[in-house]
């Protein structure tokens, strides 16, 4: 049987390739949308109050306005909930889940969730879809 030698690459010779990685906030948009619709209690998201200005502006969708500053993420959600929730309960499950998934997804420090409740689901598809969960 043959000896085989092999080389051996010192460490030092490649360092990390280093670059840069740009995120879309429509990225950061859908993140926080899906996320926050996962969330058991949340019937929908609700438009973004803001008029005509918001349609000139990318950082909004629907329910989700998305403002960085300083590479730093704040989160403005407009949700309605399902009948039968606790608000207080549902609200900062959607807080911890978002700024988790912003976080471990994008790798961006999230300053501030903030939840505006516009409203509760009443209507007989959150009622089977609340059955559903069960």
């Amino acid at each position: 049987m043959k000896e085989q030698v092999l080389e051996t690459i010192n460490p030092d010779e490649y360092k990390e390739a280093r670059g840069k990685t740009t995120i879309a906030p429509e990225v950061l948009l859908t993140i926080a949308q899906l996320t926050t619709l996962k969330t058991p209690g949340v019937s929908r998201m609700s438009n973004v109050p803001g008029g005509v200005n918001r349609l000139f502006r990318r950082e909004y969708g629907e329910g989700v306005r998305i403002d960085i500053r300083d590479d730093v993420v704040y989160i403005d959600l407009h949700i309605i909930l399902k009948k039968d929730m606790n608000i207080r309960d549902v609200s900062r499950q959607v807080q911890r889940n978002v700024a988790r998934a912003i976080s471990e997804m994008v790798g961006m420090p999230v300053g501030r969730v903030n939840i505006h409740v516009e409203d509760i689901d009443y209507s007989t598809e959150a009622e089977t879809g609340s059955a559903e969960e069960d």
